[in-house]
């Protein structure tokens, strides 16, 4: 006995290409992710041993000062701290964390980590545009 066919309305039909869109580009966010991450390694720096999310808001603003091609020595780690900009509970201590996020990083590297940012931040607008649409329907 053949299984019955399925007939899905128009709105069903919309939400499934919608989701599965959604879906292609949260999958192309962890390829550039991983990108990212490797990217790091090759200039010896070990934020993943550092920050629980490399997307996250502590990671994000260690990469954009990292892309100024300064390091991050004691006090420059103290300033971010009192400023919020890194959490107060990384994963590492003070010194681990200096240490692992001073690596040598060549124009070239911050270059291409400055265009897998862009697009990570242009990913993300339109994975909230598709939930925003989703959500709707």
């Amino acid at each position: 006995m053949a299984a019955p066919i399925k007939l899905y309305n128009r709105d069903q039909r919309e939400l499934r290409g919608l989701v599965r869109y959604r879906k292609s580009l949260v999958g192309g966010c962890t390829r550039e992710l991983n990108r990212l991450q490797k990217m790091l390694e090759g200039a010896n720096i070990k934020l993943s041993g550092t920050v629980s999310d490399i997307n996250g808001k502590s990671a994000r603003s260690i990469l954009e000062y990292l892309l100024t091609g300064k390091s991050i020595d004691s006090a420059k780690y103290d300033e971010m701290y009192e400023q919020q900009v890194t959490a107060h509970n990384l994963k590492a201590t003070k010194e681990q964390i200096i240490d692992d996020l001073n690596g040598v990083m060549s124009p070239l590297q911050r270059r291409m980590m400055k265009e897998l940012l862009a697009h990570l931040d242009e990913l993300g607008v339109h994975i909230r545009n598709l939930d925003d649409e989703i959500d709707i329907l």
